[in-house]
């Protein structure tokens, strides 16, 4: 039977969350976005003509989880793989204003990933995406320096993106575990084998679906999540559920709490305030359902704001 949880949350609570540390490592991207008006169709095609009035950079993907536990108070460590380029510098600029302690590797041998998204009267028009999987080499420095950073942090956030940059998944969660961190994972793809052994996996309902199928009832889902739990050696599996709010399960069961409600605007970069929340929480020594809830109330907040975005310690009070 699900159990329905509510959260109440003190100030000595927070407080704790500037005492915690946290290493993020995966796919960092920088999200651009172009913003203007448009009335008219292009005579060279028919597509619409944008004047481009604003243009505006956030960091995206492991980036944003980093930006989004910083935000909380946490002090916070990003590891990734970044260009030789502008857009590279631009992502070292933001980390540095957002209070990021940046351990980004530059790899002359490809582009930053960007996200360009072309906005017009309130709606995107297009997105163009510039990536590349990194090189070999720079994997291989990047799990080195994984392993010295290891003893410095309590918890680890791996953020999958499917670009490459977590190819050596498996080998980081072994890592970790040898040193008895807690390590939560936002999965990508069907290939769930490679996250075994991690604390925490945070797959929202379409990425859950890729992997156990459709259920047909909360009955259903539940042995269908418990029996991935179990085959993957997880202490907990937490499905983010949009407007149904979130469940979690455990060896213990499983427990809900309802979605937030408030109107949603835009729910991009979303899932990287839940789990960078959920961290948070975690290494300042909340249970997992108490964790989860402040998770959810995060994610409530944040989808009501334009493209990634983050939540403060006080907008969550």
């Amino acid at each position: 039977m699900t159990k329905e949880i509510q959260l109440t949350t003190e100030k000595a609570d927070r407080q704790q969350f500037s005492k915690t540390r946290l290493l993020v490592v995966g796919d960092v991207m920088l999200d651009r976005y172009w913003f203007g008006d448009t009335g008219r169709i292009s005579p060279e095609a028919p597509v619409p003509v944008v004047q481009v009035e604003k243009i505006d950079e956030r960091l995206g993907g492991a980036a944003n989880v980093a930006r989004n536990a910083s935000a909380l108070g946490a002090k916070t460590t990003l590891l990734g793989v970044v260009g030789q380029d502008e857009a590279g510098k631009r992502v070292e600029q933001l980390l540095q204003e957002s209070g990021v302690h940046s351990q980004l590797q530059a790899d002359s041998a490809v582009p930053t990933t960007v996200k360009l998204r072309v906005i017009a009267r309130q709606q995107q028009l297009i997105r163009l995406d510039f990536e590349e999987t990194p090189t070999k080499q720079s994997l291989e420095e990047k799990l080195k320096h994984f392993a010295a950073l290891l003893p410095q942090v309590d918890v680890v956030i791996l953020s999958d993106y499917g670009k490459g940059a977590l190819e050596q998944v498996s080998a980081m969660i072994a890592l970790a575990k040898t040193h008895q961190k807690i390590v939560l994972v936002d999965p990508k793809g069907d290939a769930y084998g490679k996250y075994k052994g991690a604390s925490v996996l945070t797959p929202n309902r379409s990425e859950l679906r890729q992997v156990v199928g459709h259920w047909t009832s909360e009955d259903d889902l539940a042995r269908r999540a418990q029996k991935l739990r179990e085959e993957l050696e997880l202490s907990a599996l937490l499905l983010t559920r949009s407007e149904e709010g979130m469940t979690l399960f455990t060896a213990q069961g499983s427990s809900h709490v309802r979605a937030q409600a408030r109107e949603v605007f835009d729910v991009s970069g979303a899932g990287d305030t839940v789990i960078a929340t959920l961290a948070v929480a975690m290494a300042a020594g909340w249970p997992l359902e108490r964790a989860m809830a402040l998770a959810n109330r995060a994610g409530g907040i944040v989808v009501g704001k334009l493209g990634t975005a983050t939540v403060s310690a006080e907008e969550l009070q």
